[in-house]
């Protein structure tokens, strides 16, 4: 069986943007909005890829999302990309995607984050979280000892653009 047909990519872009003061995922970095380079890189990885904006029960941060992309999964594995995260590669993703486990983050700053690849067995796991208050992505990856992978070089590969002065950066980095 193919990649394609194990795996699915889905972009998680149904938070507030608080901090950005607007909604993220149509801001502009180079040619593309940002949502458009997430969308861009599960193209080039060959992966069908839906976007979810609004989570099943609202209030409950990324790990909302995560638990309904899995509900709604049609592939063993989901590919879980952030829409504010321009500059991530293709390299590190296929990296992230070859291990075979049922929970691989990768990390920076010593935290596992985005991207981060789940199979639709955890979502019982992600739903007790859920039901228990546990809202952190980062409390979700260390209670399932999920696997972690170690990208060669943090910036600007898992840069996440959340303020006008990133967003400045960002721009000013292409």
């Amino acid at each position: 069986m193919s990649k394609k047909n194990t795996i699915e990519a889905v972009i998680l872009a149904g938070g507030q943007s608080r901090r950005m003061g607007e909604d993220k995922a149509r801001l502009r970095v180079g040619r593309r909005s940002m949502l458009g380079h997430a969308r861009a890189l599960a193209a080039d990885l060959g992966l069908a890829c839906r976007v979810v904006r609004v989570d099943r029960h609202a209030g409950n941060g990324p790990l909302g999302g995560v638990e309904t992309a899995l509900r709604r999964a049609r592939a063993a594995r989901v590919l879980f990309l952030s829409c504010d995260m321009p500059f991530l590669t293709v390299a590190l993703v296929e990296r992230l995607l070859e291990v075979e486990h049922s929970a691989v983050f990768a990390e920076s700053k010593k935290m596992a984050g985005f991207p981060f690849c789940l199979s639709k067995g955890v979502l019982p796991f992600v739903e007790e979280c859920l039901e228990t208050g546990k809202l952190s992505v980062q409390d979700f990856a260390r209670r399932h000892g999920c696997h972690v992978i170690i990208p060669r070089c943090d910036w600007p590969q898992l840069a996440n653009i959340n303020t006008p002065a990133q967003l400045v950066a960002a721009r000013a980095a292409l």
